[in-house]
């Protein structure tokens, strides 16, 4: 009998979540990002059940993936590429690459290709992280388009650094300087992301890229994914491998953090931090057993966590655990930790299967 722990991945759900993508923004194109293996859910499997205009994904082993399974859509490689020696691959596979420093365009002048390449030149409005001045964007384009390796038109894209704060003015402000830096110039826009794409229809342009609310979860810390009509895409099970009577004064787990308060039943479930659940989760964050919310007692250990039964007296080895998704939203285990659900759910290691369900 194999270890019960799954990461059961709703292909219904994931559907459901690109249709609220298409009702909130119906004028835009969407950029499905499934970078980080689809956010921990399988990227094939993403993928495979998703139908959007274009993929956005971190790198070109990325990209590949995609393309050996089939994927024909366009596929953006959001970072770009690292070095010239990618450049014939990207090519023959045709994917987008974002620009988003001198260097690549140099690159790009220099090097020969079997064909264009579509180029997405990304502006730097405020997160500083990538992209090029909104002043050297004039002279950027003038250089990419006298390129014999870039395919015209010229695509634009920025990225917000607030959106997930619905009251703070950066989003507007790095929408405005977007807009015009580009002025006339032709060609598509993109900027919204999932917390821009909620929050911020103004900015959302030409494509859209909906990431974290593809996967059922909300961009915003104090709102759960059902909170904007999102169904969770993970539900991360396991289930009872054992069941103890203890006795008040006990102490539970490494370093006897945790003291029984009585006599009471203390449930052991088959998962850790080996599986990707937070090692740092708090004694009273919430677990569902056979449905019921029971609270986690005692240290995370790599291959298991201990639960307070005292309110499932009728608990019994072999009952069924939910860490999080359907019934207790990521968000909630996210905040008990002190993360968030984009952390939780890219975390779940390659030693949990993950099971699609139709």
């Amino acid at each position: 009998m194999t270890r019960p722990v799954e990461a059961r991945i709703h292909m219904r759900a994931l559907a459901h979540n690109l249709a609220r993508v298409r009702a909130v923004a119906p004028h835009s194109r969407v950029m499905a990002v499934i970078k980080a293996d689809g956010y921990g859910h399988g990227i094939r499997n993403v993928a495979r059940a998703l139908d959007p205009d274009a993929y956005g994904v971190a790198c070109l082993e990325e990209a590949l993936c995609l393309r050996e399974a089939g994927i024909a859509q366009p596929i953006v490689l959001l970072e770009g590429f690292f070095a010239a020696a990618e450049l014939p691959l990207i090519a023959q596979h045709d994917l987008d690459v974002v620009i988003h420093h001198l260097q690549q365009v140099e690159t790009l002048e220099r090097v020969t290709l079997s064909a264009p390449l579509k180029v997405w030149l990304k502006i730097d409005t405020g997160m500083h992280r990538l992209g090029v001045r909104p002043e050297a964007v004039n002279g950027m384009v003038e250089r990419l388009n006298a390129c014999r390796n870039v395919q015209p038109p010229i695509a634009y894209m920025t990225h917000f650094a607030r959106a997930d704060a619905r009251d703070e003015a950066t989003t507007a402000s790095q929408w405005a300087l977007f807009t015009q830096t580009l002025n006339s110039l032709p060609g598509p826009r993109s900027a919204a992301n999932s917390g821009g794409l909620l929050g911020w229809p103004e900015t959302h342009a030409d494509w859209v890229r909906p990431g974290i609310m593809l996967y059922g979860a909300s961009p915003y810390a104090d709102l759960d994914g059902s909170d904007v009509r999102l169904e969770p895409a993970m539900t991360l099970c396991s289930r009872l491998i054992a069941v103890s009577a203890l006795r008040r004064g006990d102490a539970v787990g490494y370093g006897g953090t945790w003291i029984c308060p009585e006599d009471m039943p203390v449930g052991v479930v088959a998962i850790g931090y080996g599986d990707g659940y937070p090692r740092h989760a708090p004694a009273g964050t919430p677990v569902l057993v056979n449905g019921q919310r029971v609270s986690l007692i005692g240290r995370v250990s790599m291959d298991m966590i201990t639960v307070d039964l005292r309110t499932l007296a009728q608990a019994q080895v072999g009952d069924s655990v939910v860490l999080w998704g359907e019934g207790l939203p990521v968000e909630e285990i996210a905040r008990h930790a002190e993360t968030i659900a984009y952390e939780l759910l890219c975390k779940i290691t390659p030693r949990v299967p993950r099971v699609m369900l139709t």
